[in-house]
């Protein structure tokens, strides 16, 4: 979408949200694994949008804008996060895996993940998900979204050659995660 296809009305019309939201979504839940993180990351990413909608240039592509937005957003935040030691009490983990185990819990697989995993082979998304986060959004955004290293490279803020060693490493590391799980089930049958 380009900034052309804003003329007639506002900015930032309801139609024009939602197409762009669906697509953010997509690649939102690649990025954090989960939907409701997902959201998340989608909301705040409007919500940045909106606060520095006067920076947008016209003719522009509004989604490469919007992508690099909630790029920088999930990066920060994980930067935040490698910061900040995890602090669970021995009760509260062990309410947790109480409320997890009984299929309500936060690791309960949501409708969105059950489409993600009947859409793409099982093996193939868990090998994803265990991915470093650097990787798993490189490998996703080249090998799922089909973009090149410059695109990749501008979303993420990356230069283009940490984008190649980092798509690298990662196709790598999901080469060597497949191959451990096909080994694994061959020894099983």
């Amino acid at each position: 979408m380009t900034a052309a296809a804003l003329t007639p009305g506002p900015p930032w019309a309801d139609d024009l949200l939602r197409a762009c939201a669906a697509r953010l979504y997509s690649s939102a839940v690649r990025m954090t694994g989960t939907a409701p993180d997902a959201e998340d990351l989608v909301q705040e990413t409007f919500a940045k949008a909106l606060a520095a909608s006067a920076q947008f240039q016209p003719g522009t592509n509004l989604n490469a804008w919007l992508y690099r937005i909630m790029t920088n957003i999930y990066i920060s935040g994980y930067r935040t996060r490698q910061r900040q030691p995890p602090l669970v009490s021995g009760d509260a983990a062990r309410w947790q895996l109480n409320f997890a185990r009984s299929g309500h819990g936060p690791d309960a697989r949501s409708a969105e993940d059950q489409v993600i995993a009947h859409a793409l082979n099982a093996d193939i998304v868990t090998a994803i998900r265990a991915l470093p986060a650097r990787h798993r959004v490189t490998v996703y955004l080249a090998d799922v979204r089909g973009l090149g290293y410059r695109q990749i490279s501008d979303l993420t803020g990356m230069p283009v050659g940490t984008v190649k060693s980092s798509l690298h490493r990662g196709r790598t590391r999901l080469r060597a995660q497949l191959l451990t799980m096909n080994r694994e089930t061959s020894r099983a049958a």
